[in-house]
């Protein structure tokens, strides 16, 4: 009694200490002034003190994001802690907790040997694009070992803390319910606040090398596009998890149902079944591993793309005068660029605050325990809503209150995802209820209407996302649709969203990782022969955690596709970096060129003045818009460039040396008659503008096979991961149905199974499985881009947002509905367990097992897979193509 009391007394010094420091975040912000629109840091023009000003102001809003991720892996270990310090149970729980810790560990190992190889090829090819090729930043290859090994990191201890977890909330649920619960919500919430704590920390750390750090001086746009490609990194580690780590988990939940459950007819977690061990290890590698690497990319991706946005968003002002908005545009680029780190920081100390709100009383009722979770999260979300939009206008001003408000659309779209993800799976609602109903007339019935159920899931989802990207740019761009100024400050909001949305995912997280750590709680009670009334309440736990698992892959899932939004106009920014690299690269125009125009490519030109002060205006790109491209005498073989770069020996230009846009004119004999075609600088080309000089329209063959390729690889990829979890199975069972055959005395527990060899076979099997699936979403986008070109690219990232959404949500809430419906049944309804429902049930589970733990959640994943390595590849796109090199 008094050790809860002293923990009560913690707790509450903890909630107050957080809101202490949110209060005095809050002063600090508003004491402080915008910053100052009317000096540049570099100190090209304004006073050394306004410079000197705005750094500081720089580095103080830097600050609250990196003194966040401090916070998040300070909390983080002291949860860890406070769950390393509770009771752990009894010598045979601690033994099978034991079994789990060490067959996860030593699965993850391998899979980390397999994925350290992958990494060390990748990375030489981005030392080969980097600097033998020049289409890429020489950071990029760091970067991309960087953001895999902190997603690996954050996974490995999301694992680990969910390892010496299980016995500890089954030791928890002996007490009581809510004892039970705060075990494996706190350890659930070590995940969540080491996932965001690692992944800010290396956001922040990256811009301190790269800003103040790293000798010359490296633009803004050069800075943020670099660290965008680090979620490469993060993206591929996170594809292996998830594949890799469903595929164990599903094989051996397969194996174990399927043999031990209906041919045996033993309960779940039933110590006799030999698969057992291999279940509840796979629900730490996948479930918990697998996830942290999941959110840790989604997480970063949105931050880092949104910040690229914003200095794009930002490279001119002109259009947002109206606004009162004036000054250098570098001040309005670096606002922009720090907004989303900002939030993200805040979103990590108001995320503390919802951990210490989640308490419940003796209630089994999953009822009472959603809403014991949903205070938490509900609080930390209008917290963060309210800290969001104070942040964004005393950053930005009052004059971006859109921006504001964008923040606010994201919190509510990922809200209503999840309450919509709850009802369509809980079986605390109808939809779950009449699905276990179908379960009375057998599998098939069952199947139908668990399919049914997850299609028509999707129809919330999908009009939630468009609602909020409609709002979120309508809100930035002040309701500016069709205006192409206002473009990218438009998709800038989009982005402001996702990043709203993962503000708080210290908490959510912690709702998802407490799925896995009640589930294998439950299996320790069970194999441990505890009393009923235990197995009762980690039961309740359980079917809470199938719950909010699927509400935290809803959640993962509609992040994804506001992200992935952001990602693909932050692709564009790529593009528009590679083609500044071709311009500046020597080897293309050589220095002892004579100054002039060259024609690189029917839609490429380069300005080369060896007389002027900077490289910017030394080598200027130009873009050739396809109407003029395809004008016979700048396309005849009089202006060829097989042979490399030919310069323009009679062109001239109409309009001004500082103009954005030139007529060039070509005279004499090179035209036969003076003919025009109009340029546009490369650094000042809108996204519209893009969109417009690749074609993409949907009248472009190109980009029409494009988003059918994106759709088919969306399919083709579940089909690989379903296949591979019932290959793995296919072995599982036989295993299974070996070890009752040849050791009967198993059954009457006069023997002892073997659980180390599931383990094996599953380990074996994830390990081979998991590379196709993997290399498709990482091939994919670069074998499309050297066919099809940048255009094409785009057309296979919308064909697989699209598609791939759609797919996910449908799959994660099928399953979901299935494992509920299961549970339901075992409640003691329809008959309860071992009744003719209850087989069709866990069928319909063994069915949904692939889909809402495998191929599911990893589609969010290769949503944003497929983004990150167009982002990587779009330097080499833009040079080496078909469409490029003018072949195709």
């Amino acid at each position: 009694m008094n050790n809860g009391r002293e923990k009560s007394r913690w707790g509450s010094m903890f909630h107050w200490l957080a809101m202490i420091t949110m209060v005095v975040v809050a002063v600090v912000l508003l004491s402080q002034s915008p910053l100052q629109a009317d000096s540049h840091v570099d100190g090209a023009s304004g006073s050394a003190e306004a410079a000197q000003d705005l750094g500081i102001k720089e580095f103080l809003y830097w600050g609250i994001a990196f003194v966040g991720s401090l916070v998040a892996l300070a909390f983080a270990w002291k949860f860890y802690k406070s769950m390393i310090e509770a009771d752990e149970g009894t010598p045979r729980m601690i033994e099978i907790a034991g079994y789990v810790r060490d067959g996860a560990k030593a699965y993850l190992t391998q899979q980390y040997k397999v994925v350290a190889l992958f990494f060390v090829v990748i990375c030489i090819l981005l030392v080969i694009a980097s600097f033998v090729l020049k289409v890429q930043s020489p950071y990029v290859p760091f970067a991309f070992i960087t953001g895999g090994f902190f997603s690996g990191l954050a996974g490995y201890f999301g694992m680990k803390t969910a390892t010496w977890a299980s016995s500890r909330t089954a030791a928890g649920a002996q007490k009581s319910l809510d004892a039970g619960l705060q075990v494996a919500f706190r350890s659930g919430a070590v995940m969540g606040l080491t996932v965001v704590g690692l992944g800010l920390l290396d956001i922040t750390v990256w811009y301190a090398v790269l800003r103040w750090i790293v000798p010359g001086s490296l633009s803004l746009e050069e800075i943020t596009v670099t660290m965008l490609c680090f979620g490469m990194g993060a993206s591929s580690q996170a594809l292996f998890a998830r594949v890799g780590g469903g595929i164990f988990t599903k094989a051996a939940d397969v194996g174990a149902d399927l043999v031990g459950k209906v041919e045996q007819g033993i309960p779940e977690d039933d110590p006799r079944n030999p698969a057992t061990i291999a279940d509840n290890v796979g629900d730490n590698v996948g479930d918990v591993a697998g996830m942290g690497a999941d959110l840790y990319e989604s997480y970063c991706g949105s931050i880092l793309a949104t910040a690229a946005l914003g200095v794009a968003a930002f490279a001119s002002i002109e259009a947002y005068e109206v606004y009162g908005v004036t000054g250098d545009s570098f001040v309005w680029q670096l606002k922009a660029l720090l907004l989303p780190m900002v939030i993200a920081g805040l979103g990590i100390f108001l995320s503390v605050v919802g951990i210490y709100m989640v308490k419940t009383d003796e209630d089994a009722s999953q009822k009472a325990l959603l809403k014991a979770l949903a205070t938490g999260i509900d609080r930390s979300t209008l917290m963060v809503g309210g800290i969001g939009v104070l942040a964004t206008l005393v950053i930005l001003g009052k004059e971006h209150w859109g921006v504001a408000a964008s923040i606010c659309v994201g919190l509510a779209a990922g809200w209503l995802i999840g309450k919509w993800t709850e009802f369509a799976t809980s079986d605390e609602y109808q939809p779950t209820k009449d699905l276990a109903g179908q379960a009375v007339t057998g599998p098939a019935t069952v199947i139908i209407g668990g399919v049914a159920d997850g299609m028509k899931s999707v129809w919330v989802p999908v009009i939630v996302v468009c609602g909020a990207t409609l709002l979120a740019f309508g809100f930035a761009a002040h309701g500016n649709f069709s205006d192409v100024s206002h473009f990218a400050l438009g998709v800038y909001g989009v982005g402001i969203a996702a990043v709203g949305m993962l503000s708080t995912l210290g908490i959510t997280l912690a709702t998802d990782a407490y799925g896995p750590i009640a589930d294998n709680a439950g299996g320790n009670a069970e194999m441990a022969g505890l009393e009923p009334i235990v197995r009762e309440r980690t039961d309740a736990l359980d079917s809470l955690g199938n719950t909010t698992a699927a509400t935290g892959k809803g959640f993962a899932i509609g992040s994804a596709a506001l992200t992935a939004l952001a990602l693909m106009a932050a692709y564009i920014e790529e593009v528009r970096i590679g083609f500044d690299r071709w311009a500046e690269d020597p080897g293309v125009v050589a220095e002892s060129k004579e100054e002039g125009f060259y024609k690189v490519s029917n839609q490429f030109v380069i300005q080369y003045n060896p007389k002027a002060k900077t490289k910017e205006e030394k080598r200027t790109g130009w873009l050739v818009f396809p109407d003029d491209a395809r004008k016979a005498p700048w396309s005849s073989d009089k202006i060829d460039t097989k042979n490399g770069p030919v310069r323009l020996e009679r062109a001239g230009t109409i309009s001004g040396e500082g103009s954005a846009e030139r007529i060039l004119v070509l005279k004499g004999e090179e035209a036969e008659r003076d003919r025009t075609v109009r340029l546009v600088a490369v650094h000042a080309a809108s996204l519209p503008d893009f969109a417009r000089y690749y074609d993409a329209s949907l009248l472009n063959p190109k980009i029409l096979v494009g988003v059918f390729l994106g759709c088919m690889a969306t399919f083709v990829f579940c089909a690989m991961t379903m296949k591979a979890v019932g290959r793995a199975a296919q072995g599982m069972v036989e295993e299974v149905r070996r070890q009752f055959k040849e050791n009967p005395g198993i059954m009457d527990g006069s023997e002892t199974p073997d659980y180390t060899l599931p383990v094996a076979i599953s380990t074996r099997s994830a390990q081979k499985e998991m590379i196709l699936p993997s290399l498709l979403g990482l091939l994919t986008p670069i074998g499309v881009g050297v066919l099809l070109g940048v255009g094409g690219v785009l057309g296979l990232l919308v064909g697989t947002l699209t598609c791939g959404f759609c797919l996910a949500i449908f799959m994660a809430n099928s399953g979901g509905s299935w494992d509920n419906a299961k549970k339901y049944i075992e409640a003691g309804n329809y008959g309860g367990k071992g009744s003719e429902a209850h087989k069709a049930g866990v069928v319909g589970d063994t069915v949904g097992d692939p889909f809402k733990d495998t191929s599911g959640p990893s589609l969010n994943i290769l949503i944003k897979l497929m983004s990150m390595v167009s982002v990587v590849a779009a330097g080499l796109i833009v040079r080496y193509s078909l469409t490029a090199m003018g072949i195709f």
